[in-house]
C-alpha cells in the first residue's frame, strides 16, 4: 500500500525517533509499504518519520543512481541492488574528508542543495529478520545512509545547509508546509 509522505513542516519530521522491538506491530507490512512509497515515488530511501512515524527504521534502495554516467563502474555496482532496511540504526562512526553532494528529499520536493558530508559511516543496526550488523559504508550509499539516518534523528537535509543558502530557500519551505506545491505522488501536508 502506497502511503503519504509527510510534507516539510510537520511537526513529526522534528522528532527523534523511538527504537522498536521485535513485538512491533505488522513491521512487515510496514517495511513492505515503506518500499512501495519510496518505489512510487522514485526515491532512494524513506524513513518512518516521513510517514508519519516516530520510530527508528529506514529503508534505502540506491539502485537508481547505478545508472548515473558520473560515477566510476566501481561505485555503480556497489549502488545497483543495494536495498536494505535500518532497524534502531546508530552511528557509530563518521571519517574521512567532507565532500558535497546536490541533495533532496521526498518530504521537501523540488528544493535540491549541496550538502557536505563525511564519506564514511560505519553503522549498528538491525535488519527485517532481527540481524544485528555494524557494517562501514562509503560514497553515495554512505550518503544516503546519513540522510535517512538524520530523519529518525529529527533532521532534515536543510538544516545542513548555510544561513545564506537557509534565507533563499525559505520562501520554497513555506509553500510546501502550506500544500502550495504540485509533486507526482501523495503527500499529507501539515494541518493549519
Amino acid at each position: 500500500m502506497i502511503l503519504p509522505i509527510v510534507a516539510y513542516g510537520d511537526p513529526v519530521l522534528r522528532k527523534i525517533g523511538k527504537n522498536i522491538d521485535k513485538d512491533f506491530p505488522r513491521l512487515d507490512v510496514l517495511i513492505k509499504n515503506m518500499f512501495e512509497t519510496m518505489d512510487n515515488s522514485y526515491g532512494v530511501g524513506l524513513a518512518a518519520p516521513q510517514i508519519g512515524k516516530a520510530i527508528r527504521l529506514f529503508i534505502v534502495d540506491t539502485t537508481p543512481f547505478a545508472d548515473s554516467d558520473d560515477i566510476s563502474e566501481e561505485e555503480q555496482q556497489n549502488l545497483d541492488g543495494f536495498r536494505k532496511v535500518f532497524i534502531n540504526a546508530k552511528i557509530i562512526k563518521e571519517e574521512g574528508e567532507e565532500w558535497i553532494f546536490n541533495e533532496g528529499c521526498l518530504s521537501v520536493p523540488d528544493v535540491r542543495e549541496d550538502v557536505s558530508r563525511k564519506p564514511l559511516v560505519t553503522m549498528e543496526y538491525y535488519d527485517e529478520n532481527w540481524q544485528k550488523h555494524t557494517e562501514t559504508f562509503d560514497g553515495l550509499r554512505a550518503r544516503v545512509i546519513q540522510h535517512e539516518y538524520d530523519h529518525i534523528e529529527g533532521i532534515v537535509f536543510t538544516d545542513h545547509l548555510s544561513s545564506l543558502k537557509k534565507r533563499l530557500v525559505k520562501g520554497k519551505l513555506n509553500k510546501i508546509s502550506k500544500g502550495k506545491i504540485s509533486v507526482d505522488y501523495t503527500m499529507k501536508f501539515p494541518k493549519k
